[in-house]
C-alpha cells in the first residue's frame, strides 16, 4: 500500500508515526513545504531567543529515517487528482498514492484594509519562516504594531517584548484573547502588558494603512479616530485553510476549508484530512488526535473521532498561568456563573446549569483544572455532589473497581 501525508506539523506527522506502526511494511511518503518538524505553538520562544530552530522540534532525532519515511520537503501540493490518484508538486513531480491525508493546515488571514495587501513590512505569523523574517527585520524597526489580540497576536507580543521597540495593539474585541477569557481574566493579562509599557486599543479596528514614498508601511488609521505610527505590522487576526490545491479537484469544501468526517474521510474513499485544513478545530491537541483518527480508517482498522472537547486553552503570558476549558461566558440567562477570587488573584469562574458544567476559566492556581477538565469533557452531572462547586475532586465522580480500575459512577 502507498500511503501519502501532506504537512508536516501535528496531524501530518502524528499520523504518520501511528501508521508506521499499524503499517510496518507499507510505503509512507511525507510531503511538505516546511523543511522542519516544529511545533508552531512555540514559535514565540523563537522570537524571544529561548529556543532556537532545534529547540522547536517536537519529534525525536532520527525520526524519519526510525520510521522509514520519504519526506519530500520545500515543496507543496499545486493539485490533486482524484481519478489518477496523484498529486502536482510545486517542483513539476508528481506523487502517486492509495490513500491520502491531506494535512496543510492553514495560513494567515489579511483582512481587507486599505493598502494592507500592497504594504510592505507586513508579516503574518503562522509559520517557521515568519518567524525568522521577523526575528531579523524587527529589529531594524521603531513602531511595531500586532492587529489582532488573540492568541496568535499576544504570542508575537510577548516574544517582542524585549526587542527594545515601541509596541502597540490594537483589537477589534472589548479585550485580548476574547475567544478564550472574560473581561476580568483578560484585564490582569492587559494591565501586565501595560506594565510592560505596551499600548493597547480595543474596540477598535485598522481602518487604513498608509504607505511611505517606497510601498512601507507608515501609519495606520484607526476607527477610533487616530493616527498612530507603524514601520512594522503583524497581522494576527485569523487564519484561512489552505485549500486552494484543491479548486477543481471534486474533494468537498466548504467556506471554512475542507469537510471530512467523524472517520478522517472526505467525499472521496482514498482522500482523508485532519487538522486545521478543516477550519474549524485550530488546536493542537485536536489536530493530532484527528491525525491518528484518519491513518487508522486508511489502513482499514475503524476508529471514530467521538471527543469533541478541542475548547481547552492554557497559555501563560508574563507568568500569569490561566487555563480556559468549553465556553468562557454563558450562552444565555438560563445558565449560571459562580465566581471565586482571593487575595493572591486566584481566579476561578464555573457556568454550569442543570448540574452540567460548560465552561470555565482558571488564574494563577490552576490545580484545580484536572477536575474541571474531566467534568466539562466527560459531561458529568454534579447535581448530587453535596459540597461547594470550587471543591470538588475525583472521589466525588469516580468509583474504584474490584480490579482498581477508575470508572464514572453516578452518585
Amino acid at each position: 500500500m502507498n500511503y501519502v501525508i501532506v504537512g508536516a506539523s501535528a496531524a501530518g506527522v502524528n499520523g504518520a508515526k501511528y501508521l508506521r506502526q499499524m503499517e510496518p511494511d507499507a510505503n509512507i511518503t511525507l510531503i511538505s513545504k516546511d523543511e522542519y518538524i516544529y511545533s508552531r505553538c512555540i514559535l514565540h520562544h523563537y522570537l524571544e531567543g529561548i529556543r532556537d530552530i532545534k529547540k522547536l522540534e517536537f519529534v525525536e532525532d532520527g525520526f524519519i529515517e526510525r520510521n522509514k519515511i520519504n519526506w519530500i520537503k520545500g515543496v507543496s501540493v499545486e493539485a490533486l487528482d482524484k481519478d489518477k490518484k496523484e498529486l502536482t508538486l510545486s517542483n513539476g513531480d508528481v506523487v502517486s498514492y492509495d490513500k491520502v491525508l491531506l494535512a496543510t493546515g492553514a495560513s494567515t488571514f489579511f483582512p481587507p484594509v486599505k493598502n494592507l495587501k500592497e504594504a510592505k513590512n507586513v508579516y503574518g505569523l503562522r509559520n517557521l519562516d515568519d518567524a525568522i523574517e521577523i526575528k531579523e527585520k524587527a529589529k531594524l524597526a521603531t513602531n511595531i504594531v500586532v492587529m489582532g489580540a488573540g492568541l496568535v497576536g499576544i504570542d508575537a507580543l510577548t516574544g517582542l517584548l524585549h526587542y527594545g521597540k515601541n509596541l502597540t495593539l490594537v483589537e477589534f474585541k472589548g479585550h485580548m484573547l476574547s475567544i478564550q477569557l472574560d473581561k476580568k481574566a483578560a484585564k490582569r493579562y492587559q494591565d501586565a502588558f501595560t506594565n510592560e509599557g505596551v499600548t493597547q486599543y480595543y474596540d477598535t479596528a485598522v481602518q487604513e494603512v498608509i504607505l511611505d514614498d517606497e510601498g512601507a508601511v507608515k501609519e495606520l488609521v484607526l476607527s477610533n479616530g487616530l493616527t498612530i505610527p507603524c514601520d512594522f505590522l503583524i497581522v494576527a487576526t485569523g487564519v484561512r485553510s489552505n485549500v486552494a490545491f484543491l479548486e477543481g479537484s471534486g474533494i468537498e469544501c466548504d467556506r471554512f476549508g475542507l469537510i471530512f468526517n467523524e472517520y478522517g474521510q472526505t467525499n472521496d474513499e482514498s482522500v482523508f484530512g485532519a487538522g486545521d485544513i478543516s477550519g474549524r478545530n485550530p488546536i493542537w491537541p485536536a489536530a493530532v488526535k484527528e491525525g491518528i483518527i484518519a491513518v487508522s480508517n486508511m489502513c482499514g482498522k475503524t476508529r471514530e473521532l467521538t471527543d469533541f472537547f478541542a475548547s481547552k486553552s492554557t497559555m501563560n503570558f508574563l507568568h500569569i498561568p490561566t487555563m480556559s476549558l468549553g465556553t468562557p461566558e454563558p450562552a444565555d440567562e438560563t445558565y449560571t456563573v459562580e465566581i471565586d477570587c482571593d487575595e493572591a488573584l486566584n481566579y476561578k469562574k464555573i457556568i454550569h446549569k442543570d448540574g452540567v458544567i460548560y465552561g470555565a476559566i482558571i488564574q494563577g492556581d490552576l490545580s484545580y483544572s484536572g477536575v474541571l477538565t474531566q467534568l466539562i469533557k466527560e459531561k458529568i452531572n454534579i447535581s448530587k455532589v453535596e459540597k461547594s462547586i470550587f471543591n470538588i475532586d475525583y472521589s466525588d465522580f469516580f468509583h474504584l473497581t474490584d480490579n482498581c480500575e477508575y470508572t464514572y459512577q453516578e452518585k
